[in-house]
């Protein structure tokens, strides 16, 4: 005769695995999209999806979109920039006028 107890034990057991399991395949699953997205949509301008340019102004890499005149920079760029001449463009583009 079997133990009730026991078989019931070993079924959540193999449940809990199998939940683990689906979890971690749908995991996979998603990262695999998330790579393909990203890959597919590397150096491409996130507003009108044509190719982006790298270039370089004033000594700072960025990228431009050559279709919608998007410009992006890198974390510290735009503080690079503002230090190599913070009197003329910088001022006209962020400081009120008074």
């Amino acid at each position: 005769m079997t133990d009730a107890w026991e078989e019931r034990r070993k079924a959540l057991e193999n449940e809990y695995f199998h939940k683990i399991e689906v979890r971690l395949i749908d995991q996979m699953r998603n990262d695999s999209r998330e790579k393909l997205v990203r890959d597919l949509c590397r150096n491409r301008c996130p507003k009108c999806g044509d190719q982006i340019q790298a270039m370089e102004f004033r000594g700072v890499p960025l990228d431009k979109c050559p279709s919608c005149g998007g410009v992006w920079l890198g974390p510290r760029d735009l503080h690079i920039l503002s230090e190599k001449d913070h009197r003329t463009w910088f001022d006209r583009w962020f400081k009120e006028e008074k």
